[in-house]
């Protein structure tokens, strides 16, 4: 009699740990939204400015804190050094670790890894911030705070999503992996090489690749399917051995900013097509499929060009204006180095100018034909000006552009996640931005990876008044806690 109710009470207990009971999760989440908003306030309060030499110590307290995180979730945790970093003025100083974790083990199941990061842009009341900066603010349901949404909040969300897992002592569906850099703000340093070098190791085991940085487009649920590479340029021009006065010189020497304004001029028209042979050539041809995914996405184009505070636009459909953001090679003007930009009527001729440019890329441009084209382009253009002056072009950075199949299980999974805890079929969407280790985890570990935002249309990242709304955060939460388990479905009848 004894035995057998020992054994029914291992019976009750197998029941509750194997079975996946998602309301019993959202629950569980709601309950402790509190302590989730907590957690991101700490987490924001540290200023992991990767760009600031000066805060590095609180960038490396960042992925310390992080760490911890994960070692009092009793998660395997490691934690990678990736070498030194040199700055300009030549001081070597290190870079932040690289942290990873991994939670279950079961060979039987799938194997999840989650990428993220927790450094941030700078951040400054005085660049136009409403709120510290660095002290979460809630107003109206929204949590302001540099990182809040890009990337503090999402990293937290899949944290959130796995204690509640454990909390409820329900058993993973899959065996969950994350791995946290510290560098994404300003080129993600060393983690090409060190997820190269884990390519047999930590991802020998990994299924499936999962990236949260990035939102959505409206207030409808999305799911990312593609991001646009970027080779970014410099263009410098340099004339005299020193600067001049425009008085005394001008009309009689050849002035290396109308050089180099000239030049720019080449490169695109007032249309927005590019002028440099072979680039618009070179993209993918739009096809039918592919159209007919803009036709269903939720886009307000009046709302749009609201946000942004203009009276015009390149384009007047939905369809136009998202094709050219995502799917369709742009070119920016970042800005010239070396002109006098304080205020005032300066005459001065500057000796050397360097403009700042990007080419957003998109399949099937090659970022080293890229460069070969706008190198060879603006060369020649430089030598129909006849000018004495001296002309450099130097790619900086060659970001590949990243591409995944809506088709496949993962998203598939995503659309069943997002179902069941918004109750609407999300919009696929792309991202007009750079994700360069989506296309890094693509061509070295050969895996599946899906971009599963949670980030609101109007978090403002990288800008002043960043938030991540409360709804979204915990609403997030349990998408991820849901995706998780649909994950563990694929390939199950």
């Amino acid at each position: 009699m004894i035995q057998l109710a020992v054994f029914s009470l291992l019976l009750l207990h197998c029941t509750h740990v194997c079975s996946f009971n998602l309301d019993e999760l959202k629950n569980y989440i709601d309950s402790h939204q509190e302590d989730y908003v907590l957690t991101l306030r700490d987490w924001v309060a540290v200023e992991s400015d990767s760009s600031d030499a000066l805060k590095r110590d609180e960038l490396m307290r960042m992925m310390k804190i992080t760490e911890n995180k994960f070692n009092d979730m009793k998660g395997h945790t490691n934690r990678f050094d990736i070498g030194n970093q040199e700055l300009p003025n030549g001081q070597i100083i290190p870079l932040p670790v690289v942290v990873t974790a991994s939670f279950g083990n079961d060979s039987n199941k799938a194997t999840v890894c989650i990428y993220g990061h927790v450094d941030v842009q700078p951040a400054r009341m005085e660049d136009g911030w409403d709120t510290e900066p660095y002290n979460l603010t809630e107003i109206n349901g929204n949590l302001y705070g540099r990182g809040a949404s890009d990337n503090k909040a999402p990293v937290l969300a899949w944290i959130h999503a796995v204690e509640a897992y454990q909390a409820l002592d329900m058993d993973l569906p899959v065996n969950v992996k994350f791995i946290i850099e510290g560098m994404e703000e300003t080129g993600s340093n060393g983690l090409d090489e060190l997820i190269s070098k884990q390519k047999d190791d930590f991802f020998s085991d990994v299924d499936y690749i999962i990236i949260s940085d990035c939102g959505w487009l409206s207030r409808k649920p999305a799911l990312t399917y593609g991001t646009r590479g970027n080779c970014y340029f410099f263009a410098e021009v340099e004339g005299p051995k020193q600067d001049l006065h425009s008085g005394v010189y001008g009309g009689s020497v050849f002035e290396p900013m109308i050089d180099l304004i000239g030049l720019l001029d080449t490169l695109i028209d007032s249309s927005g097509h590019i002028l440099i042979p072979g680039i618009n050539e070179a993209v993918a041809e739009l096809t039918e499929e592919e159209r007919k995914l803009y036709e269903a996405i939720e886009f307000d184009v009046e709302n749009f060009k609201n946000k942004i505070g203009t009276n015009g636009l390149m384009y007047d459909t939905k369809e136009e204006i998202l094709s050219h953001r995502w799917r369709y090679p742009s070119l920016s003007i970042h800005g010239i180095e070396g002109a006098f930009s304080a205020s005032g009527s300066k005459t001065v001729i500057p000796a050397k100018v360097t403009a700042k440019f990007s080419i957003r890329q998109v399949p099937d441009m090659d970022p080293p034909t890229v460069e070969k084209q706008v190198t060879t382009y603006l060369n020649d253009m430089f030598a129909k000006r006849n000018t004495p002056n001296k002309l450099k072009v130097t790619m900086i950075i060659g970001a590949k552009p990243w591409l995944a199949d809506v088709s496949d299980p993962l998203y598939v999974a995503g659309r069943r996640a997002v179902q069941k805890v918004f109750g609407v079929e999300p919009d696929l969407i792309r991202e007009g931005g750079t994700i360069p280790v989506a296309r890094t985890f693509q061509d070295v570990t050969g895996k599946s990876i899906i971009m599963l935002p949670i980030g609101g249309f109007d978090d403002g990242l990288h800008s002043q008044n960043e938030k991540m709304s409360r709804y979204n955060y915990i609403e997030g939460t349990k998408l991820f806690a849901a995706y998780l388990h649909e994950v563990s479905q694929i390939n199950k009848s």
